[in-house]
């Protein structure tokens, strides 16, 4: 027979346990619903997206609000803007992040700390006090409405990938360094042959982290995009709440769908690479 106090710990532990997983099922719920909503609303007509009751699951699904969504507005040349520029931000990020973050993490130089706490510190700079610089000086080099300001940033780096990248460049062992030195090779090509395979997770981080920016940026585009023809998804929703019905009336059922059509590839990307995601962050996170 088991003794009371043996199976008290048990007990707690297991209260412990439910009241956590309570916790997050509650707090997963608040994200949920909205998201829920959202797809109901989409396969809803006009008089359902707000009908009292609400039906959650439609009786008849209209999903020819997804096909309306796609022939309404320039669906497909706002879908390649966007691809053309988030992948573009992706890939600048990716290159100009690790190569500083290489040489933070790798090489030794007078005044290197010095120059990667500078570094961090213009995290602290708030966008809004370098919005209007930098639209004076795109505009005088020509590059309003074009995707250039959206993308040519990037290759600048941004410092909190940077810090990302180089505390995982710190957790590879420097012998790896010194032993391809011994070999010959250059530090670009141990950067691209030893470093990069090694830091899969920590660029799939970061990889995630500026897709999904990039993807759903609205301030960007609305500041520097003029003419219809090079918006965005993100301005295209925003234009279609107005040109829907060409009354002035918001089809939400619409809006709704062309939402989560944007929505889709976030999900997507997330899900691809969640586990490189979870281990980059982990491991980032190690060293100082």
């Amino acid at each position: 027979m088991t003794h009371p106090t043996r199976s008290r710990p048990a007990l707690q532990h297991l209260a412990r346990t439910v009241i956590l997983y309570g916790l997050l099922v509650a707090f997963s719920a608040l994200f949920l619903v909205p998201v829920l909503w959202m797809i109901s609303a989409s396969l809803q007509d006009q008089q359902g997206v707000f009908a009292s009751p609400y039906a959650w699951i439609p009786a008849s699904p209209r999903w020819d609000n997804y096909a309306t969504v796609t022939t309404i507005f320039p669906f497909w040349r706002y879908l390649a803007n966007t691809l053309l520029i988030t992948l573009s931000v992706t890939a600048a990020t990716l290159l100009s992040c690790s190569l500083v973050a290489y040489g933070f993490a790798r090489l030794r130089f007078p005044g290197r700390d010095v120059l990667f706490a500078l570094c961090l510190s213009t995290m602290m700079l708030p966008g809004q006090v370098t919005m209007i610089p930098l639209y004076v000086m795109f505009a005088r080099l020509g590059w309003v409405d074009t995707f250039l300001p959206l993308i040519v940033p990037a290759l600048f780096g941004t410092p909190f990938y940077i810090f990302l990248l180089r505390q995982f460049f710190l957790t590879i062992p420097q012998e790896y360094d010194e032993a391809a030195l011994l070999d010959g090779a250059s530090h670009l090509r141990i950067y691209w042959s030893i470093v990069m395979p090694l830091a899969r997770p920590a660029l799939a981080t970061v990889a995630l982290f500026t897709f999904v920016g990039a993807w759903n940026d609205f301030f960007g585009p609305l500041v520097y995009i003029n003419s219809p023809q090079n918006a965005t998804l993100t301005l295209g929703l925003n234009m279609l709440k107005a040109q829907i019905t060409g009354t002035g009336l918001v089809e939400w059922q619409v809006l709704m769908a062309g939402a989560l059509l944007v929505m889709l590839p976030n999900v997507a990307v997330f899900l691809l690479s969640q586990k490189h995601f979870v281990k980059g962050l982990a491991v980032g996170g190690l060293r100082g």
